[in-house]
């Protein structure tokens, strides 16, 4: 059944909101969220658990020292070093999965470093899930000295929320259905009551951006494809589609399910970039 009286309003908000529609490259390697981690403007003080370390900031030049390996060291490359041992070990104390959750409804996974392919069968039909884990954290704002001042428990916990591909391919099909998907950074699906206190019913908690046919086993977003955009689409039709996506096992559940599982992928990736950083730093 089509949940036309809450997805109307949810419509009507994602108009009003949108932003214009990006360059037409593979959806599942947009960088939807400006979001940049620099190792070189974070700082340690203050940090609650859970929350992304702050490295040191530079200050002045430091003497350089001997080494045997023929690469450049200087006393800072040494702090830098001592500051990133200690900054793996708090990242690994407040890790939660030390391996990836599993997805419910018969998900098989694949990874390719911050890519990650969920792919599954549904009566002859092939329903695959693109998304990377890169720029999917949004941006943490500056906090005014009234949060500052709440305490470390305050602190907003990290999640990944990536964009992500549908793509459907029917047998013998030349071309697939592909739903270039996201998470409204806006807040711009909210819980709508659908009666006189008869209880809320459930809002989407992800959006469509885009859809399109495109080559079925091609790994380019073609701009020679028409490409429905849903910022100007009916609100009816945006329904039926969110209705074809969740017949396949892509709704709200695994919606939650990938968030968790790309926040755990992108902590893993984090860890990871910093020991090559520490190795690279300390150049053994």
């Amino acid at each position: 059944m089509l949940k036309s009286v809450s997805r109307v309003v949810q419509f009507a908000a994602r108009l009003s909101g949108s932003a214009p529609p990006a360059p037409a490259v593979r959806p599942a390697l947009r960088l939807s969220r400006a979001f940049t981690r620099s190792v070189w403007s974070l700082s340690r003080s203050g940090a609650a658990p859970g929350s992304r370390p702050k490295l040191l900031a530079a200050t002045r030049a430091l003497p350089t020292v001997s080494c045997g390996c023929g690469s450049l060291h200087t006393e800072g490359d040494k702090a830098f070093a001592e500051f990133l041992t200690d900054e793996i070990k708090e990242e690994k104390k407040i890790q939660k999965n030390k391996s990836l959750p599993k997805m419910s409804g018969g998900w098989e996974l694949e990874l390719n470093g911050t890519e990650a392919k969920l792919s599954r069968s549904l009566s002859g039909e092939k329903v695959t899930i693109t998304f990377n884990v890169n720029n999917s954290i949004p941006p943490q704002l500056e906090e005014d000295p009234e949060h500052a001042q709440k305490g470390q428990e305050d602190e907003p916990e990290i999640v990944s929320s990536p964009n992500f591909v549908v793509e459907v391919t029917k047998p013998d099909a030349k071309n697939s259905l592909v739903f270039d998907c996201h998470f409204p950074e806006d807040e711009l699906f909210v819980s709508e009551q659908t009666g006189h206190g008869d209880g809320e019913e459930e809002s989407d908690i992800f959006a469509i951006r885009e859809v399109s046919f495109q080559l079925t086993g091609d790994t380019e977003w073609k701009e020679t494809s028409y490409t429905l955009n849903t910022d100007s689409l009916d609100w009816a039709l945006y329904d039926h589609l969110m209705d074809f996506l969740a017949d396949r096992g892509v709704d709200n559940t695994f919606a939650d399910e990938l968030m968790e599982m790309s926040t755990a992928l992108e902590h893993q990736e984090y860890i990871k970039f910093l020991e090559d950083l520490s190795t690279f730093v300390k150049c053994k």
